[in-house]
Formats: C-alpha cells, structure tokens, sequence
C-alpha cells in the first residue's frame, strides 16, 4: 500500500469534515479507520477512552461504543460495517466492495458470522471472567471452526478471502483475527491454519495497518483538530 495515514495539528472549522470518535485497540474502530484510510476521505480524529467517554459522543450515540462517525450534516453513524460502507461508498479507489470472487452480499454474509458467533466466542474466551459458567476451551473451538473456514478461504485465494485481491471482508474480519490470536498467541501459531496465520502476520506488519494504528493522545473539548486522512 502505497498510501499512509498522516495526522496533524491544524485550526479548521470541524463542521466542514466529518467527525470520528475513535478507540485505538478497539477491532471495530480499527475497521473504521481502515476504510477511512483506503477511502482517502478526511475526518477529524478525536480519540477517546473508553472509562471516560466524552459527553459529545453520548450524546451523538447514547450507546456508547465506537466508532461513531458524525458528518458535516450531523448525521450519525455509529456501527462499524455502516462506518465503512458509507465512507467505500463515497470513494473505493481499492474497489474493495467489489471482489473478484463472490459479490458483497457474500462478504456481508462471512462478515455476520465474524460479527455474530465468532465474536460471541472471541469474547467468552479471552474475557471468560465477565461471564457465568464459561469453558475457554470449548469457547475456543468454537471460534476455531470459523477460523479454519477462513484458512482455506485464504489459502485458495493466496491470502485473501474473496478474490485475489483485498476486499471489504479482509479488512473488516482481520482485526478480530489478530484479536483472537493475541490471547494465547503461541497456541495459534501451533495451529494447523498456515495460510491464516501468513495474512495475519501480512496484515499486522502492513504500512496499512501501521499507519492506523498510530497513538493519539485523549481527546477533550477545545483541543486543535487532529485530521486523519490518506
């Protein structure tokens, strides 16, 4: 990838660009920020902690998690996946909503069962202790059948999931990947998903990834504007 995330300090009036209420180790905040980057679309950066949440974004999403993307017209964004969508729609200069195997209903298709029983697992097994009665083992066999169905995707497509070439299911899907694997990485890198493990080592080592994933300090009200952009 040739083009990088910079951010700097600037004065401008933050109604003329969109505004993203950000969390930098959140997967789904790093989804949005992933389709931002590609998209090249400017936004105004206020990273937040997720203890001390500004009232500005409570406000603009009462629930509370991020990212919530606020555009100039005060429309309100606050789910990951419509994060991106919206900003590949305005511009998809990677045409990662088009793959070159399948169609976006079949990524929206893998993208649900990463969202929904992957994540539950995900959940159950690294943060065990927030729930009642919970076996991490059984939790992370559970993800794994998702996590081998992804192998052989990425296998049969040299590292991608859809196509030869990234995709929106890439993109959204891989920060939960890395996730999982952070709990007990060296239980995964025993595991018998090479060409899972390749793209994610491909992923977290990219000037893509490296670039979103620059620190930021809190925001708080009054502060100079950080732009993000590409």
């Amino acid at each position: 990838m040739s083009q990088l995330v910079y951010v700097f300090q600037m004065t401008l009036n933050a109604s003329t660009i969109p505004i993203l209420y950000s969390f930098r180790r959140c997967p789904y905040a790093m989804r949005g920020r992933l389709a931002i980057a590609s998209a090249g679309i400017e936004v105004e950066l206020r990273e937040v902690v997720l203890r001390d949440k500004p009232d500005s974004m409570l406000a603009a999403s009462p629930k509370g998690t991020v990212p919530v993307l606020i555009l100039p017209d005060e429309t309100v964004i606050d789910e990951s996946l419509d994060v991106m969508r919206h900003v590949l729609g305005q511009n998809d200069p990677e045409h990662l909503l088009a793959p070159t195997e399948g169609s976006l209903d079949d990524m929206l298709l893998l993208i649900e069962e990463s969202d929904g029983p992957f994540k539950s697992a995900l959940d159950r097994y690294k943060y065990a202790n927030r729930y009642e009665d919970v076996d991490t083992n059984e939790q992370r066999n559970t993800a794994s059948e998702f996590l081998r169905k992804l192998d052989k995707c990425l296998a049969a497509n040299k590292g991608f999931l859809f196509g030869k070439r990234l995709s929106l299911a890439d993109l959204a899907i891989l920060p939960f990947v890395r996730q999982f694997a952070n709990v007990d990485r060296v239980w995964f890198d025993t595991q018998e998903w090479s060409a899972l493990c390749m793209a994610l080592e491909t992923f977290v080592t990219s000037d893509r990834f490296l670039a979103i994933m620059a620190k930021y300090p809190q925001w708080h009200p009054g502060d100079a504007v950080t732009s993000f952009a590409a």
